[in-house]
């Protein structure tokens, strides 16, 4: 028994440790931050945001709740089933994807959510500027990008117009 509790255990620490490798670490965006991120960008009911590391889908849930459509990627596959489930009833408005966001083509999204690392920030402006995204807000939670002054700051959380 205690030889399939331990296997268990270091399956769970290599499935939320091997995303470190290609992005954060996963630490859930508190409530006070999901409203003041979803503030900050600014949009309205029937805009897109798109999540890089959506987590357990709070974000996305309350991006639906506020009107409007969101595409979350996770690439723990134990974050993503969560995810994908937490977020099921709202399916008209949510969609989450399971894979690498650095090696997919992003849909068209009005802004960019993320909670990184700061070693990442300088590779995300690179990858939103590829992507070719109309003019896209990104916000950040808790890290900026590196010698670009937000345009908006509200209980650390960054708004960018990149």
């Amino acid at each position: 028994m205690w030889q399939g509790l331990f296997l268990v255990l270091v399956v769970l620490v290599l499935m939320f440790s091997f995303v470190i490798l290609f992005g954060a670490p996963y630490l859930p965006t508190l409530n006070r931050q999901v409203a003041s991120a979803i503030k900050l960008s600014g949009l309205k009911p029937g805009d897109t945001i798109l999540e890089l590391g959506c987590g357990d889908g709070r974000v996305l849930i309350e991006a639906a709740k506020a009107g409007l459509h969101a595409v979350g990627y996770e690439l723990n596959p134990i974050l993503f089933i969560i995810a994908y489930l937490r977020t099921r009833r709202y399916a008209g408005h949510i969609k989450v994807i399971y894979g690498n966001y650095w090696h997919k083509t992003w849909p068209p999204a009005n802004a960019v959510y993320v909670f990184l690392i700061p070693r990442l920030m300088q590779k995300l402006e690179r990858k939103i500027r590829q992507e070719k995204l109309v003019k896209p807000r990104v916000v950040s939670f808790a890290f900026q990008f590196p010698g670009i002054a937000p345009k908006a700051t509200l209980n650390g959380v960054f708004l960018y117009d990149l």
